[in-house]
């Protein structure tokens, strides 16, 4: 294990609204490792030996010659006026997969980059129980501006491919596969109060899966857990109090013997009068720190709020965001709609942004109805679109449209785009058609304002996901023929078989 390191972590941060942030971290970390180059496909890779990295995941990352990736899959929509931003920013609902993966020399390379992106996807589908096969060419696109590396890439051309499926949510199938990636799994540690009675009955929920490559430090895998608790409805009173058995359903009996490092961070409270139990090895700037290793087991930490014997919830809470983001669509017709975007900056100068959208092949854009405006002012403004990326849907494969923004300080600015909808063939229509088409969400990235590759201050953020009904045909129609040609070919059938067996004999009647 010399040269694996195994370190966990949890972060609980109570939120405005009276619910629970927590986020569960498990970073396993590979030192010294380099990822594997495409050029070396068709030739047989070099010996893998891991301890307490995962066997599985390693194995689909060498395979493939994956350099960075990056899976979440999520249930509920997460409210970003309410909850601020996430410590993952992988929060749209739905199962999202990108990935960025060496192009390598054409004379050199035996598998394809769309072949290998085709087997990442179905290696994943069957590792973690999801239906990530349906991210085919009809969901993959190649942003941009969106969606850089987190991570260090090699030195040779590299290439992302990134798919949404916004109908794929987590369930306990998808945990259990991502609880046995654990060196410990849950039997101790941190990762035994993921109980998946609770997760899945919280407010919001989700898990991730990251694989970066840090030149300095080797590859490094974190599997991650979200979900925000509301404590009012898991105690069944009108106080905010919480503690793990009443959010988790359970305590911490034993650390895991082969992490590095195991640590429990609580944000604590802004005003009020508080008790935290039990007492932390270190309290400053606002946080709580406990170290599961050395702390007596079994460990419950809870946090009581002192003289509030009635939570009430705000009234007009204050946003937790500088930025925000609102997308809708209009219109009656089953042929045409109308995108309406809302983003707004609450920063005190300009910030540029791109603005993604990657529709299904169901959704063509009109690119000359683009309009933007700034606040009430009903006049066009040319000049916030600094560049524009646009792909137009062709053969099925969706739509990319990326434009850059510069939106002006403590503004609010609306886009709006009009669209068609495919009239689709009745072979083409999902299994519930009557339910409509979900779009994927919309992504807000915030760029530097100078144009750096510097990192930006704030993270991505996405919008909620949309449901589009387009003209459906009346499926009914064919059980109706059916029914009817059954009955009268049963009438004719029925008449003639009587007329051939049946035997008529004349009775006398005296």
């Amino acid at each position: 294990m010399n040269n694996e390191q195994f370190e966990e972590e949890l972060h609980v941060r109570p939120l405005q609204d009276g619910r629970v942030y927590t986020n569960f971290v498990f970073k396993i970390l590979l030192k010294n490792a380099v990822p594997r180059s495409a050029n070396t496909l068709g030739s047989e890779d070099e010996a893998q030996h891991y301890t307490v990295f995962p066997l599985a995941l390693g194995q689909i990352i060498r395979e493939y010659a994956v350099t960075e990736l990056h899976l979440s899959l999520n249930a509920g929509k997460w409210d970003y006026a309410s909850w601020g931003y996430p410590d993952n920013p992988s929060v749209g609902s739905g199962a999202e997969l990108w990935a960025w993966m060496g192009e390598g020399d054409e004379k050199r390379v035996s598998i394809s980059f769309d072949a290998r992106w085709q087997g990442l996807r179905n290696a994943l589908a069957g590792l973690f129980c999801a239906s990530l096969g349906e991210l085919d060419e009809r969901r993959t696109t190649s942003p941009v501006y969106a969606f850089q590396p987190d991570g260090d890439l090699p030195a040779e051309s590299m290439n992302l491919a990134y798919a949404f499926h916004p109908s794929e949510n987590i369930c306990t199938e998808n945990l259990t596969p991502f609880i046995k990636l654990l060196p410990c799994k849950s039997r101790s540690g941190i990762a035994s109060l993921l109980n998946p009675h609770r997760l899945f009955d919280a407010d919001w929920h989700g898990m991730s899966i990251r694989v970066l490559w840090r030149a300095d430090e080797g590859v490094e895998v974190q599997l991650g857990v979200q979900a925000v608790f509301d404590p009012i409805r898991l105690r069944g009173q009108q106080k905010r109090d919480w503690d793990f058995p009443h959010i988790f359903d359970r305590t911490i009996t034993r650390a895991c013997p082969v992490a590095y490092s195991s640590t429990i961070r609580v944000d604590l409270p802004l005003s009020g009068p508080y008790t935290l139990t039990p007492d932390p090895i270190t309290a400053g700037n606002g946080t709580a720190v406990f170290d599961v290793m050395s702390a007596n087991k079994p460990l419950d930490v809870s946090l009581l709020y002192l003289n509030e014997a009635h939570f009430t919830y705000p009234v007009d809470p204050s946003p937790q965001t500088d930025l925000s983001i609102a997308r809708s669509h209009t219109g009656t017709s089953q042929a045409h709609g109308r995108f309406h975007v809302t983003l707004t900056n609450s920063l005190n100068h300009p910030q540029r942004v791109a603005y993604l959208e990657t529709p299904p092949w169901i959704i063509k854009f009109y690119l000359h109805t683009l309009t933007v405006t700034v606040d009430q002012d009903p006049r066009p403004r040319k000049d916030i679109i600094q560049k524009l990326t646009y792909i137009p849907t062709s053969s099925n494969l969706p739509t990319l449209f990326e434009p850059t923004l510069i939106l002006p300080p403590n503004s609010t600015v609306h886009l709006t785009l009009d669209f068609d909808k495919t009239f689709l063939r009745y072979t083409e229509h999902p299994p519930d058609a009557q339910r409509g088409w979900d779009l994927p969400p919309a992504v807000l990235i915030p760029l530097s304002s100078n144009g750096s590759s510097a990192p930006p201050s704030l993270p991505r953020m996405y919008t909620n996901t949309l449901l589009v009904d387009l003209a459906t045909p009346d499926f009914s129609m064919p059980y109706n023929v059916i029914i009817m040609t059954c009955t009268l070919i049963a009438m004719f059938f029925g008449n003639v078989f009587n007329l051939l067996t049946r035997e008529f004999i004349a009775i006398k009647v005296a």
